[in-house]
């Protein structure tokens, strides 16, 4: 930082008023002192003066402070040579769900797929300048919702998101060429797929790889999500004596998912609860913020504000000693 600079320094040549200004002050100060002779005026020295007298002068002090506070603010100081933290441009999200019905496991409160919708608008509510769509998967993939900053109406539809809106099934490969179609025109900087999923790819007409391959052409990074316990999970089947639980195996192609994150330049998280994949979400979150926030060398940082609130104040103190303090009697 080299110090205090003015982008417009002309208008301190308006101080030049201050000189007549000081000069009408006395002038009428002068003028206005009645003219009356006396044989000896030294009794008047020992008269105690009183406190209104003592301050009769500083309204115009204050009028002067104000003159001065709103030249310089005229002047646009600012703090040249300035390195300071910025954040570019936001980044494009697309959020790839599994919505296959394995969602509908219990390991994770109350169910996998309503913790991964709330945790989901979590991280949505933490990004306010990026653009985020929402991709949903199964036995096949539609978009719920396009690139938007809309954020509220992204929320609404994803909270719409439910089992069985989609062929059964667990597509990976469709579901991330679906997120890659609504990411590859975009220009943000950094764009990025979060895919998430509690299966093995066992549908659709796209290969994993082949999918990674096509993000990684396009410069997409993709992290992938394994969702379940270790071991086996509860899954609610419907009996005609009411809602059974079977303890199912949690079979995750965490190789294929880590192949995935690996072309791209992404990564990939294994989520064995709802706190374990709140905290993805927050290193992922954290993961991008340093790909965005970056030093830059700026020029200026403008200063004229505080001036101008000063010559507001010095006016409403000027203006309260008259009205107020230094009212004349009637």
């Amino acid at each position: 930082m080299k110090g205090i600079e003015f982008a417009y320094p002309h208008f301190f040549l308006l101080l030049i008023l201050l000189a007549p200004m000081i000069a009408w002050y006395i002038f009428r100060q002068r003028k206005a002192v009645p003219a009356l002779q006396f044989s000896y005026a030294g009794v008047f020295n020992r008269l105690h003066r009183s406190f209104r007298v003592r301050l009769r002068h500083l309204p115009f002090v204050f009028r002067m402070i104000a003159f001065i506070s709103l030249t310089v603010a005229l002047a646009r100081p600012f703090l040249s040579n300035q390195w300071q933290e910025v954040t570019s441009e936001g980044i494009d999200i697309i959020i790839a769900l599994d919505i296959s019905t394995s969602m509908l496991a219990e390991d994770f409160k109350p169910n996998r797929m309503e913790a991964a919708r709330s945790i989901a608008a979590e991280f949505i509510r933490g990004r306010s300048s990026d653009r985020i769509g929402l991709v949903v998967f199964a036995g096949e993939t539609f978009t719920q919702c396009p690139l938007t900053t809309d954020h509220t109406v992204l929320q609404n539809l994803l909270m719409g998101v439910k089992n069985g809106m989609v062929e059964d099934g667990t597509a990976i490969g469709i579901g991330l060429a679906n997120a890659v179609n609504r990411l590859r025109a975009g220009t943000s900087q950094s764009r990025i797929i979060i895919l998430l999923t509690d299966g093995v790819n066992n549908r659709g007409s796209i290969a994993p790889l082949t999918a990674a391959e096509i993000a990684r052409e396009f410069g997409i990074r993709v992290y992938t999500i394994g969702v379940g316990s270790l071991g086996t999970a509860p899954y609610p089947v419907q009996t005609p004596f009411g809602t059974q639980y079977q303890q199912v195996p949690v079979d995750i192609d965490e190789e294929v998912l880590t192949e995935i994150a690996g072309i791209t330049g992404g990564s990939y998280f294994r989520a064995t609860n709802e706190q374990k994949l709140r905290e993805i979400y927050g290193e992922i979150e954290q993961m991008e913020k340093s790909r965005t926030e970056v030093k830059e060398f700026v020029r200026k940082k403008e200063l004229f504000l505080p001036f101008v609130l000063a010559a507001g104040l010095f006016i409403f103190m000027e203006m309260l000693l008259q009205t107020v303090v230094l009212r004349k009697l009637p």
